[in-house]
């Protein structure tokens, strides 16, 4: 039971002790001067015998005090005015931040997302101000959603144009120099190709951010499915001149969906091949920290400033000296979401000779308790 359980405990109490106390005050008060005299066990009998007289007469009823209110009435005035006084100073105490939570949702439905209520709960420690707590976290978290979605659209909008503006370049290119119809047919593939790409981007984001939640998925071993990424990504790792090296255990067993984490690890490895050197090493280790299994890509390339890390893992970000490589900004987006959907992180930070190092972490349920 919380402290609002017990707020309303004690007020209801000292309502009832203090109207108590007030009736039973009033009745003091009503019969401490009572001139009647006392009748009960050992005091006089009502009717008094003198020796060698007759019956003496019985003594005249007593009178109410001059001026009173009929003795019932006063003792339930008493306690009603108590009991009232009290019940306003709950219904005060208590209807007055519930006013305050509505007034705030009201606002809060009208879109005014920097609607607080903290302050005027600055005073209490019951489950009220705990309420209040909540709502600002809430439109905290809202608010954070909503201008998140306006800068995602804001971006989209921006990566569209510019290849839907060279299509419609290219295409009233082809209308005046028909002659150059190959080599402008060729480019208006690559920019269709692209735009496929980004659309097809964009829907895998949109999935992981709608799936939501911890993914439960099958049994696996982490370890098969690094050994063909890595194998996979050493044909391009060849193109480019560069090597993929795995070190991890004979083993990692756990439980998720395959193709998310491959796909998540290879948006990263990707990343690493495009920015690195000639002739660089790009190195993937896995190990099992905590109950999570670890896995680390670190790449020779001219990594991220400081002050850019916690940003390139937000859609469409891209860092300063990433240069002028082919990619929209969203993998290391995607692979955040798989590894918040398999109940863990990711991270970036600067190798201390240059590079970069990104470590991705997802929980290791155990298969008993998957199934």
């Amino acid at each position: 039971m919380g402290r609002l359980f017990w707020k309303f405990f004690v007020y209801f109490w000292l309502a009832q002790l203090l109207t108590s106390i007030g009736v039973g005050a009033t009745i003091w008060l009503t019969h401490r001067d009572d001139p009647r005299p006392q009748q009960g066990r050992g005091g006089p009998p009502p009717e008094w015998v003198t020796p060698g007289a007759g019956r003496a007469p019985p003594p005249p009823p007593p009178m109410p005090p001059p001026g009173g209110l009929p003795f019932p009435l006063l003792p339930l005035l008493a306690g009603g005015v108590v009991s009232l006084l009290f019940a306003a100073a709950l219904a005060v105490h208590f209807a007055r931040p519930i006013r305050r939570l509505r007034a705030a949702f009201e606002d809060l439905a009208e879109g005014r997302l920097d609607t607080r209520v903290g302050a005027a709960f600055a005073g209490r420690r019951d489950d009220l101000a705990a309420l209040g707590d909540d709502f600002d976290r809430m439109a905290e978290r809202l608010q954070q959603l909503l201008d998140s979605q306006r800068s995602l659209l804001h971006d989209v909008s921006h990566e569209m144009r510019s290849p839907l503006a060279r299509l419609q370049a290219m295409a009233d290119l082809l209308r005046q120099r028909p002659e150059r119809s190959a080599e402008l047919l060729e480019r208006l593939e690559r920019e269709t190709d692209r735009m496929d790409r980004l659309v097809g981007e964009l829907l895998s984001l949109a999935r992981l951010e709608a799936g939501g939640g911890a993914a439960a998925g099958d049994p696996l071993d982490l370890v098969q499915v690094l050994t063909q990424l890595c194998a996979d990504a050493g044909v391009e790792a060849e193109r480019l001149a560069c090597h993929v090296e795995l070190d991890a255990p004979p083993h990692l067993p756990m439980v998720g969906h395959a193709a998310l984490l491959q796909r998540a690890v290879e948006n990263v490895v990707r990343n690493a091949l495009q920015h690195s050197p000639s002739g660089g090493h790009v190195r993937v280790r896995a190990a099992v920290v905590s109950a999570h299994a670890v896995v680390t890509v670190e790449d020779q390339g001219p990594g991220v400033a400081v002050d850019e890390l916690p940003a390139i893992f937000l859609p469409f970000r891209r860092g300063e000296r990433a240069g002028p490589h082919e990619g929209f900004g969203l993998g290391l987006a995607i692979a955040a979401r798989i590894c918040a959907q398999h109940g863990g992180d990711i991270q970036a930070s600067r190798l201390p000779d240059g590079g970069l190092r990104v470590t991705l972490r997802f929980s290791v349920p155990s298969a008993g308790a998957a199934a």
